[in-house]
């Protein structure tokens, strides 16, 4: 029986939804193959080993006492548990990073991985930095020739001279548009702006979420997901479509989880020739930013011309009930459990291949 390691929570804005989203993955790990140790980050960003999936469910993990930490030693490969004075050293075959956002899904803790030699889940160090930073993701998905909405680049430290940034925006885009932290996941910070006074309001709110900051244009359309598996090999699922809720200006981390008028819809009607040309679209992008393992992701149809247009590039996306990448595997044929099994198998091939050719 191999050893397997589920870390969650995280120190992001999305350590709620982290934490469901492991709830579904340890649930559908196959016990009979893996020992799954659970390791639990807090806000505040203390490792604590936690006991059950009961524990994660309603949050009592928090509270536990014993502290976790992985070794970065590549000779031991270890998570080292301390619960009291007993000290105990479990050797880790796998890794299944099941964090959203900072810290988590931006190469850090890939990185961490790395060092110990550990096979983890998911997208590597690169892969991961690039998706999760969206200006970075932008000047890729710009040298493929896919349609994406304009964007002007702005850092905290140019809001100092708000006036020029504003003029900046203005001279480039026209309102609406959304304002976004480049580091920040499930639309955390994102505001549609409609106005001058409005945008400055938006600068600000998503400066305190990163120091980089994107404006974009508004693109009018439907919006449209894809999930992608594999490594060298990928394959694209059907795609998924977001029906926000009539009161949500638009499909953000409210609208997501809180509001129940908010729906999915797996396998819509589209223009012919559109849902290929979103899974051709979905492969480049992930093959570009060096992507393995798993992304979401998610696409405009823009009203009025039927263009596809590339929105963002989701390289730990959701496994909540609600969650679409889950939901369009399991349209495919792929149940959650077979999804999780598939995701750990395709860690270990990427790992032993990438060790063989060093050697």
């Amino acid at each position: 029986m191999k050893n397997l390691m589920l870390v969650f929570g995280g120190q992001s804005s999305e350590h709620e939804v982290s934490c469901v989203s492991a709830t579904t993955i340890a649930k559908a790990i196959n016990k009979a193959e893996y020992q799954v140790y659970l390791v639990g980050i807090t806000k505040e960003g203390k490792w604590l080993a936690v006991d059950n999936i009961e524990d994660m469910q309603s949050g009592e993990w928090t509270k536990s006492t014993k502290q976790a930490v992985l070794s970065p030693d590549a000779t031991k490969k270890e998570l080292i548990i301390m619960d009291g004075e007993n000290v105990s050293h479990v050797k880790i075959d796998v890794a299944f990073p099941a964090l959203h956002g900072l810290y988590g899904e931006d190469g850090t803790i890939q990185g961490l991985f790395e060092l110990a030699k550990i096979p983890y889940v998911g997208c590597g160090v690169l892969a991961s930095a690039v998706s999760m930073d969206k200006v970075y993701t932008k000047i890729v998905v710009d040298t493929l020739g896919i349609n994406q909405a304009q964007f002007v680049y702005v850092t905290k430290e140019e809001l100092m001279d708000m006036e020029d940034v504003l003029n900046r925006v203005e001279a480039k885009l026209s309102y609406p548009v959304f304002v976004k932290p480049s580091n920040a996941g499930s639309s955390c910070g994102v505001t549609k702006a409609e106005n001058r006074v409005a945008l400055k309001d938006s600068l600000l709110l998503a400066a305190q979420h990163d120091r980089k900051i994107l404006v974009e244009e508004t693109i009018v359309g439907r919006e449209l997901e894809c999930a992608v598996l594999g490594n060298q090999e990928v394959q694209a699922s059907g795609v998924g479509e977001i029906l926000a809720a009539e009161d949500a200006a638009f499909y953000d981390y409210d609208a997501k989880y809180n509001n129940a008028a908010s729906k999915t819809v797996i396998g819509p009607e589209l223009p012919e020739g559109k849902e290929e040309e979103i899974r051709e679209a979905a492969k480049r992008i992930f093959k570009a930013v060096d992507g393995s393992g798993l992304a979401r992701v998610d696409f405009f149809l823009e009203k009025g011309t039927n263009r596809v247009v590339f929105n963002e590039l989701n390289t730990l996306p959701g496994f909540t009930s609600i969650s679409m990448y889950p939901m369009l595997w399991k349209d495919k044929g792929l149940e959650v459990e077979a999804l999780v099994e598939k995701l750990i198998t395709l860690a270990g091939h990427r790992f032993f291949t990438d060790e063989t050719c060093k050697q």
